[in-house]
């Protein structure tokens, strides 16, 4: 079963996805993008490996946010899985109101005709 997760606002004005022991972000340009005019938004995590004294970085796409059919709710595709949260919820961790807010699993059921 997969557990919930949490998202949370950054100093920057991004967001913070926390799912499944993953930290995945959204960058502030394309959260402003999701809430105003409902566009998709990449979720990325940054991953830092170091090897002796050689540091090296490297950014990936872990999948996207976007709203919902009904502009009700903000569904979360990622490589581990989905979930969702209200709109309202999101936008009130983006505007700093509320630090955190939850994220629910979304159990999608396939029909076979």
């Amino acid at each position: 079963m997969m557990e919930p997760g949490t998202l949370a606002c950054t100093a920057a004005g991004g967001l913070i996805v926390h799912v499944e022991a993953e930290r995945c972000r959204i960058a502030p340009e394309d959260l402003r993008s999701l809430i105003f005019s409902g566009r998709p938004a990449p979720v990325t995590r940054e991953r830092v490996r170091r090897t002796g004294s050689i540091v090296t970085s490297s950014v990936t796409i872990e999948g996207h946010a976007a709203v919902n059919h009904a502009g009700r709710a903000v569904v979360f595709r990622l490589r581990v899985g989905s979930w969702i949260v209200p709109l309202v919820s999101l936008q009130r961790v983006a505007r700093g109101e509320a630090a955190s807010a939850p994220l629910f699993p979304l159990i999608e059921v396939e029909f076979y005709e």
